[in-house]
């Protein structure tokens, strides 16, 4: 008879492999977003205007979008345990660079370069999938994503006090510590996990690089979706050009376009160049309608990217709207990563139980209201009634995020990785679109702009998205399909 039981308290087996990896993934989120909660003190450091601030938070999640989609391509061509770790120990070591810079520039430069270790995410969905069966992968990967998002919350709440013990350079040494942590881990994940259950077979791609699609109206789709990335991208380095920040030259800025276009055309030819056979003589048993992915972007491009949108900025709005110190601000903002630790795990656990379509329904239901009623914001509102409309879109949106990674990666097993690289690197294309956005409005509008980005994707959820069950395929015991 089938265990259903799900024994979060076991250290065997399976529930090893998802404690050590969500720590990994706590790690490596721990090390990427500690730039929110410190921003207060690196903006006193440097005298830096509010629009530099914003560009460094910008620049913090920029390196993320096609890093996710490059790390879905290796971890289902290498494993998960040795890209994972070989994120922990380069991301700790950017991540120690950026602390002890000198100058804005070389802040931005080594912001930008840290956003890959955002990426570790990706790792994660991968080898959960690998270890636990279909009827207890939204609990698993609710309960990774979860307790690996609280790494921001608790890089939140303890490296303020970090920072104030050492004075000046309080926030240069907070950073370093947590970053030589990430290392030592990095390490130890990789002596200490294994890619899939003993006698199973890690299961990879046909082709290498770009995603199998089984149709031509599939193949449309996925690549105006692959588009936004590179929109993203373009965005990133407007915001550095001379007409905002000035930390790129009109040419540098113009060459860069030019780049990121012919990648994006060159991209776009490879994936219909390996796809024409597909499309031909799409596989019977291992077929999937792409539109499931791309409803998946979308949901993701809301949740994680109001999420992370929030955790980069609600300590500089705490401070500059209700006139709360640097202090208290960055405590404050640590609330809403801090949910992570039972949200992200109850969208998962609520898809497994009550229908993965109807969770992500009632998720984005309560994103939509909770988001357009803070577009409502007066200065004149009590703090604490902003506090808890925050944590009640927090709830809902980090639900909402888990019950996405309940779907993804029941669509197709061996295109696992892929599929949660380009879905996560959505989220980060949201929190690009969001955080633009911010710094040219106020933050009442900004929060209005996530609330109908929520109503909008929650009309595509209703009429697109199907529950995953019939376009699983399921692995056998030895990991073939």
């Amino acid at each position: 008879m089938e265990n259903t039981k799900f024994n979060l308290f076991s250290f065997q087996a399976e529930y090893k492999i998802l404690h050590l990896t969500w720590l990994a993934f706590f790690m490596s989120f721990a090390v990427w977003l500690s730039v929110g909660p410190m921003m207060p003190f690196i903006q006193e450091y440097f005298d830096l205007s509010k629009q530099q601030a914003q560009t460094l938070l910008i620049l913090n999640i920029a390196m993320t979008i096609p890093a996710r989609v490059i790390v879905g391509i290796l971890v289902d061509h290498f494993g998960p345990k040795i890209i994972f770790s070989g994120i922990l120990i380069l991301g700790g070591l950017i991540s120690i660079l950026f602390s002890w810079a000198q100058t804005y520039e070389q802040l931005a430069f080594m912001r930008f370069l840290s956003g890959f270790i955002g990426a570790g995410f990706v790792v994660g969905i991968r080898i959960i999938a690998e270890w636990f069966p279909a009827h207890k992968n939204g609990t698993a990967q609710g309960i990774y994503g979860g307790f690996g998002n609280f790494g921001s919350a608790a890089a939140a709440i303890i490296l303020p006090f970090l920072a104030v013990l050492w004075a000046e350079n309080g926030w240069r040494i907070a950073i370093t510590l947590i970053s030589l942590v990430a290392i030592i881990y990095g390490i130890f994940y990789y002596f200490n996990v294994s890619n899939t259950p003993k006698n199973s077979t890690y299961l990879k791609p046909k082709k290498s690089g770009v995603m199998e699609v089984n149709s031509l109206k599939d193949l449309i789709l996925y690549s105006i979706t692959n588009s936004f990335i590179y929109l993203a991208l373009a965005i990133i380095v407007w915001k550095l050009s001379p007409n905002n920040m000035a930390l790129l030259s009109d040419f540098w800025a113009n060459i860069t376009y030019i780049i990121l276009l012919l990648i994006l055309i060159f991209n776009t030819f490879k994936i219909w160049q390996a796809n024409k056979v597909f499309i031909k003589n799409p596989p019977k048993f291992q077929s999937y309608k792409f539109k499931q992915v791309a409803v998946l972007k979308a949901s993701y491009f809301v949740t994680f990217g109001a999420e992370l949108a929030l955790v980069s900025i609600l300590a500089l709005f705490y401070a500059e709207w209700f006139g709360v110190s640097k202090f208290y601000a960055a405590l404050l903002s640590g609330i809403y990563p801090f949910l992570n630790l039972f949200s992200r795990p109850l969208g998962g656990f609520i898809s497994d139980k009550i229908g993965r379509k109807l969770t992500i329904i009632i998720a984005f239901s309560g994103i939509s209201v909770v988001f357009l009623t803070l577009g409502l914001l007066d200065k004149s509102w009590p703090i604490w009634l902003v506090v808890a409309l925050s944590i009640a879109g927090g709830i809902f949106s980090q639900a909402g995020s888990g019950a996405v990674f309940a779907i993804a990666p029941l669509i197709q097993k061996r295109l696992t990785g892929q599929i949660a690289g380009m879905v996560g690197a959505f989220g980060n294309i949201g929190a690009v679109v969001f955080l633009t956005i911010n710094s040219f409005v106020e933050y009442d509008k900004f929060f209005l702009f996530i609330g109908i980005s929520g109503f909008f994707v929650l009309a595509l959820i209703i009429l697109l998205l199907e529950n995953p069950q019939k376009q699983t395929v399921n692995p056998q015991a030895d990991g073939n399909i």
